[in-house]
């Protein structure tokens, strides 16, 4: 049975989640922490930080090591499985309809729509570790090392894997 638990929590979400990886995650997350309750929130979210640093699509990386948690090395397959195979015969599928009838207006208009919906999921996993991270350290240290964060990317071209490798050596000196 946990198998099967496994196999539908990351093919839902891989299904569902329209619009890319990252659209994916806010699925995953419900699924793992309300659903199954394997995570709760603040091991999810560390979960999701660490899985941003390493390179490749984030939700293999999250069905890889939490179906392997859950479900040991069955289960990362199973996870990762249950997270590429159908949406990558979905989108080969769709993709070749889209492709077909690109042209005609209402499929332009939808292609068009899910942008918006995609980057509202996205904001609203944001949301939430933002809201976890305040509750964890407070709104000023969220948001001085948010803002830090953000100017280091945006504007030196960091990137965020060298960020949090900054923080967690800062931590670790401090420690000592």
């Amino acid at each position: 049975m946990k198998q099967l638990n496994i196999f539908m929590a990351f093919f839902k979400s891989g299904m569902l989640g329209y619009g890319g990886g990252l659209s994916a995650v806010p699925l995953m997350q419900h699924e793992v922490v309300n659903t199954y309750k394997w995570m709760d929130e603040k091991e999810f979210s560390d979960v999701l930080a660490l899985a941003n640093t390493l390179p490749g699509p984030i939700n293999t990386k999250l069905a890889g090591y939490i179906g392997y948690r859950v479900g040991g090395w069955i289960g990362m397959l199973n996870a990762l499985i249950a997270a590429t195979f159908p949406t990558a015969l979905l989108m080969i599928v769709l993709l070749v309809f889209l492709n077909k009838y690109k042209d005609l207006s209402w499929v332009q208009g939808m292609a068009k729509s899910v942008i918006p919906v995609a980057g509202v999921m996205i904001g609203s996993i944001a949301w939430g570790m933002l809201n976890l991270s305040e509750k964890l350290m407070g709104w000023v240290p969220t948001l001085v090392i948010s803002g830090i964060s953000l100017v280091l990317m945006l504007v030196f071209s960091i990137h965020p894997a060298l960020i949090i490798l900054g923080i967690l050596i800062i931590i670790f000196v401090q420690k000592d």
